[in-house]
C-alpha cells in the first residue's frame, strides 16, 4: 500500500500545508528561549489548539510540535534524553486531531536540524548526527505520524543524515531547506544544487521543496530554480509572511491573508504542489489560502518580475547561482509590498 501523502498526492494537483507554530505558540503564551517540545507534555490543549487551527482553515497537513526535538537541542533545556518520548506526544496529539477531523490529514512529524555544524566547518560526525535524527524519527513514528518532515536544513551533510536516519526507521519522508543567503543556503547549496542532492539520495524524499528564509519573493524564486532544473518529485513551498519586523519586544511578519493568497496561487503557478505557510502564517492566512488555490485556474510560470510586482522585490539581487543571462532582476526592489 502507498503512504498517505503518496496517495493524497496522486488524487489531487495540490495540497495545503499548514502555517508557522513557533509565531503560533508565542501568542499562546510561550516565552522566548523556551522549549516549545516541553508543551507537548505540560500544556497539551494548547498544542491541540494549534493543530487544530491548521485543520479548520484547511489544511491538508500539518507538523508536529517537534522541530526540536532533537538530543542536540533539547540538551541545552537538560532534556536530552528525552528526544524520542517528546517527538512520540507531539505526533500522538497529532494523530488525535487528525483522527478526529472527518476527513483525510496527514500528520507530518516535524524535524529540524541539530543546530551543530557538519562538514569540514564542523565538529558534528555524521554517524552521531544519523543517531540522533533516528531517535526523533522513531518516537514520531510510534506516535503515529504518516510522514516525516525535515526542514530549515541548510548543510547538505545534514539534510543526507536526515534522510540516512528515516530509512533506518522504515518512514517515509520530506524535506525542505532554507535559502536565506542570497539565494543560497547557509551552507553555500543552490536550488540546482537542492535537485541534484535529492536524486543522488538512495533514499530519496517524497517531495523536496524550500521553506522559511527570507519572504515569499525568495521562496518563489527557489522554487523557480527547482523548476528549471526539471524536477520530477511533488516540490514543497512553505514561505514565511512578508518580511519580519521587530516592534515591542516583538518579531511581526507584515503579510496579510490578500499577500498569502496571492504567493499561494504564484506558487502553484511556478511549480509546487505542496504549499503553506512558514514563520509568521496563521489560521488567517491558511484560509486565504485555500480559498485562492479552490478557485485558482493555473497559469503559466511567473516571471520574477511578475513575483516582485505583486509579493515584493527580493532581498539579493540574483539567485545565487552565479548566471547573469537577464532572467534574475539585477535592481531589489522595495516599497512595493502590498500589504
Amino acid at each position: 500500500m502507498s503512504d498517505a501523502l503518496t496517495k493524497a498526492l496522486s488524487e489531487r494537483d495540490w495540497l495545503l500545508a499548514d502555517g508557522a507554530t513557533g509565531t503560533n505558540l508565542f501568542n499562546m503564551g510561550l516565552q522566548s528561549g523556551d522549549a516549545p517540545e516541553f508543551w507537548n507534555e505540560t500544556e497539551p490543549d494548547k498544542i491541540r489548539a494549534l493543530y487544530r487551527g491548521a485543520v479548520d482553515a484547511g489544511s491538508d497537513l500539518f507538523l508536529t510540535n517537534s522541530f526540536g526535538a532533537n538530543a542536540s537541542r533539547l540538551k541545552l533545556h537538560d532534556a536530552g534524553h528525552r528526544a524520542h518520548e517528546l517527538s512520540r506526544l507531539a505526533a500522538e496529539i497529532g494523530r488525535e486531531i487528525a483522527d478526529s477531523a472527518g476527513r483525510t490529514l496527514i500528520v507530518a512529524g516535524s524535524v529540524g536540524p541539530t543546530g551543530e555544524i557538519m562538514g569540514a566547518a564542523g565538529t558534528l560526525k555524521h554517524d552521531t548526527a544519523v543517531q540522533m535524527f533516528e531517535e526523533t524519527a522513531a518516537g514520531l513514528k510510534a506516535g503515529g505520524a504518516d510522514v516525516l518532515w525535515v526542514e530549515t536544513i541548510s548543510a547538505p551533510e545534514e539534510f543526507k543524515a536526515a534522510a540516512e536516519a528515516f530509512a533506518n526507521v522504515g518512514m517515509p519522508w520530506c524535506g525542505t531547506m532554507s535559502f536565506d543567503t542570497a539565494g543560497r543556503t547557509m551552507m553555500g547549496l543552490t536550488s540546482s544544487g537542492m535537485v541534484e542532492m535529492v536524486d543522488s539520495l538512495p533514499n530519496p524524499p517524497i517531495a523536496f521543496g524550500a521553506n522559511c528564509g527570507v519572504g515569499a519573493s525568495d521562496l518563489l524564486r527557489t522554487v523557480l530554480g527547482f523548476a528549471a532544473q526539471g524536477a520530477e518529485r511533488p516540490i514543497i513551498a512553505k514561505g514565511n509572511a512578508g518580511i519580519p519586523r521587530f516592534e515591542d519586544g516583538h518579531i511581526h511578519y507584515d503579510g496579510t491573508p490578500d499577500l498569502m493568497a496571492e504567493y499561494a496561487r504564484l506558487a502553484r503557478d511556478a511549480g509546487a504542489r505542496i504549499i503553506g505557510g512558514c514563520c509568521g502564517t496563521m489560521p488567517e492566512h491558511l484560509r486565504s489560502m485555500r480559498i485562492a488555490l479552490e478557485s485558482h485556474t493555473p497559469r503559466a510560470r511567473p516571471t520574477l518580475d511578475h513575483i516582485a510586482e505583486v509579493l515584493g522585490g527580493y532581498s539579493s539581487p540574483n539567485d545565487g547561482t552565479g548566471d547573469d543571462d537577464g532572467s534574475v532582476p539585477r535592481r531589489v526592489r522595495r516599497g512595493r509590498r502590498r500589504v
